[in-house]
Parts: structure tokens; sequence; C-alpha cells
């Protein structure tokens, strides 16, 4: 059974999966890891959702403001062995839902182009590829994805 908690970044779980997801990038990305690293920063976010299954910290993700009516979806990821339960698309929906409560309407996001279960997952979940925005806009390894979320 999976249960999902809202917190913040403080949470030791969270911090945990974070570093199990820092490990996974860094050996994806190799050489440009240190350039997608700079913007992954967990100081400070106030929305994060983990998520237990059978009381396993199994997942996690988080919401950051980019602007006054969009969040940022960030640190989504789930552990290894934890995969192909649905945790994902549970994470990213209470994220979704969550940013709605707050007054959002749009949610953004960027993954690695070559992370196809991830382009699975928002593709899933009604997302649509977009121009690469911000400090993503010249990132070759990158493509980028919204949501208008107050649609729900």
């Amino acid at each position: 059974m999976t249960t999902l908690l809202r917190t913040d970044s403080e949470n030791s779980d969270f911090r945990s999966l974070v570093t199990e997801l820092d490990r996974e990038l860094a050996a994806i990305n190799g050489n440009t890891n240190d350039f997608y690293k700079q913007f992954n920063k967990i100081d400070l976010i106030k929305n994060v959702v983990v998520a237990f299954h059978n009381g396993r910290a199994a997942g996690c993700g988080a919401i950051k403001e980019y602007d006054s009516t969009t969040v940022e979806i960030k640190r989504m990821y789930v552990s290894p062995v934890m995969r192909r339960r649905g945790i994902a698309g549970e994470v990213l929906n209470a994220l979704e839902t969550w940013a709605v409560e707050l007054g959002y309407q749009r949610c953004v996001l960027e993954t690695g182009l070559t992370m196809s279960s991830a382009v699975g997952l928002y593709t899933k979940s009604g997302y649509v590829s977009i121009p690469n925005y911000g400090q993503y806009e010249n990132a070759a390894g990158s493509i980028c994805f919204e949501k208008i979320c107050s649609d729900r």
C-alpha cells in the first residue's frame, strides 16, 4: 500500500531519496551533470511529497514557484526497487493537486532526453512538450514539458 506525505525539504526521507537520485543522475549525465546539478538544490523547498510503500520511503517530488501562475516540478524520483508500481504517477498527481490548491494554473518541468521512463510518465499524465525554458533553453540533452493543472 502506498501513502503520500506532504512535507518540505527538511524531511529526512526526502533528503535520502534525493541523494539516491543525485547518484543516479551523475551516472546518467556524466560530464554534463554539474550543469544540471546547479539547478537542483533542495534548500528551502516548501512543497515536497514523499511516497511510502508498505512503510518504506519509495519516491518523492517537489514543486517550486516558477512565476505567479506556474510551478516547476522538481526532484521526481522513485527508488529502483520500487518502480513499476504507479508510485511516480501518484506523486506527480499529488504535486499537481497541491499546486492547484495553492492557486497555480500551470506546471512545467525538465527531464533528460534519454530518460524514456520519465518522458513516458509525463506524456501519459497529459504533459506536452514545450520549447526548453529558462536555464534549459540551450541544454541539448533536455526536454521540457507543461500541463495546465487548473483544468483538473
